[in-house]
């Protein structure tokens, strides 16, 4: 792929040509009208794409158990733009999921040379204490660190046997001067997206990733690797229905009755075929063709969104035949919110962003010099008024503090007008953001000794 259409997950420039980016990479579009209680950025286009949400909507509609998975760096401050990912993380909470944030304190020490006692201080006091601020729910979330849980490892080695350098450096265009631990860290990632699945995590059930649409080639190559280990595999039939299909592997040849010399043992593959329908009773489907000397099962009469209640039968069927039985993951992705400087947010750059512990003095000189849709003098302001794409107090009342939709409307309209200058939009965006860190201070110190509550058995 030519690496100006590539995106790179650690890049700190990254297109926001995002009509580009769903096209190229397959993303679907949000239809909120499809989703309870959306949030504001939702409502504002902000989550803007998906990779499958729709198996998660099934999962609310019929309150089956899903999951979240999000992670954090630690490393830095936790600013403004982390904010967007829990504030997706607990709109699925307050729809019934539960939630695993993973601390990649191994990732740390291998890329920023931060060490585990400093990640973990700084995990807590920069991110877990303000993620509960932000209103995370303790009783159904669980923070774990990677160096504390090795079962991510086992898995990242275990996928690792899926996949090759090539693959990597078409995803993520890796050449051979790449560090290693670069190397390493996608199938980390990848055990830390897929793992919560385990039985000792909370077993089957689909997990949900909201993200930047920067970090899609993790989600697209923990898809990959999933999708590589099924046993099943589920798929449209060309004269309407499903076809699950047996995916002969070398780990499944005497589960499936493939003999040495390749032949099909007739009872062993029809006693397979037996529990592959049983697994489908819960479904209610009452009518199959079977063909099992070629490893396939019509249902007739299931529809296309059947297909991912479907896909958990025959991966639960699976697990119990000695198969990982793994659930590609879904995800959602949100756009990116603009620095104060008119370039992206950065925790290493203080001036492109706010810090949740800033004070509101700090807030308020990073918002006065804040860059400006404004016309150049008041004069041309009150005769073309002020652009709000480029404006940042306005995206910042967008993304972050203006609840109210029809307030952000009336305030758009006035800018655009030319009625309200750029150092009003400013004052206001001042106004609401000292309101929210206030807030966010007064919620901090009520979580103050209580940090436990959120972590996981094994981080304790």
């Amino acid at each position: 792929m030519d690496d100006s259409r590539r995106i790179d997950p650690w890049s700190s420039e990254q297109s926001t040509d995002y009509a580009r980016i769903s096209d190229q990479f397959g993303l679907g579009s949000i239809d909120i009208s499809k989703l309870p209680n959306p949030g504001i950025l939702h409502r504002r286009g902000i989550v803007f794409a998906h990779r499958d949400l729709d198996v998660i909507l099934g999962c609310m509609e019929r309150s089956d158990p899903f999951g979240v998975l999000t992670g954090l760096m630690p490393s830095g401050k936790m600013h403004l733009g982390h904010s967007m990912v829990i504030d997706q993380v607990r709109w699925f909470q307050e729809q019934g999921a539960d939630i695993t944030v993973t601390v990649a304190d191994l990732e740390a020490l291998a890329t920023r040379g931060t060490s585990l006692a400093d990640g973990r201080e700084n995990a807590l006091r920069e991110y877990v204490h303000n993620y509960a601020a932000l209103g995370l729910d303790p009783s159904s979330t669980n923070v774990y660190f990677q160096s504390g849980r090795p079962a991510v490892q086992r898995l990242a080695f275990t996928l690792g046997r899926r996949t090759n350098l090539s693959e990597f450096e078409a995803i993520y265009g890796f050449k051979g001067d790449t560090n290693l631990a670069h190397v390493q860290a996608p199938l980390v990632q990848a055990g830390d997206i897929i793992h919560p699945q385990l039985e000792e995590f909370g077993g089957l059930r689909p997990i949900v990733v909201p993200v930047g649409v920067d970090q899609d080639p993790h989600l697209r190559l923990t898809r990959g690797l999933a999708n590589k280990t099924h046993w099943f595999n589920v798929k449209a039939r060309k004269a309407g229905g499903l076809t699950v299909t047996l995916s002969i592997q070398d780990e499944n040849l005497n589960v499936f009755g493939v003999g040495p010399n390749g032949r099909v043992d007739r009872s062993t593959r029809e006693a397979i075929f037996a529990r592959l329908k049983a697994s489908l009773v819960p479904m209610g489907y009452s009518d199959y063709i079977a063909n099992p000397k070629h490893g396939t099962l019509d249902v007739p009469g299931a529809k296309s969104s059947d297909a991912a209640q479907v896909r958990m039968c025959v991966l639960a069927l699976e697990r119990e035949l000695g198969g990982m039985g793994l659930m590609p993951p879904c995800s959602t992705y949100h756009r990116f919110a603009v620095g104060m400087t008119g370039d992206k947010m950065s925790s290493s750059k203080p001036e492109t962003t706010i810090f949740m512990d800033d004070s509101v003095e700090a807030m308020t000189r990073k918002v006065k010099r804040a860059f400006s849709g404004g016309q150049p003098t008041v004069e041309e302001h009150r005769l073309h008024g002020g652009d709000c794409s480029k404006d940042v107090a306005f995206q910042y009342l967008q993304f972050f503090f203006e609840s109210d939709d029809d307030e952000l409307a009336r305030i758009a309209r006035e800018y655009e007008s030319g009625r309200m200058l750029a150092g009003e939009i400013k004052q206001i965006c001042i106004d609401s953001a000292s309101e929210w860190l206030t807030d966010l201070a007064e919620k901090r110190d009520m979580w103050d000794g209580r940090l436990d509550e959120f972590l996981a058995p094994d981080a304790l």
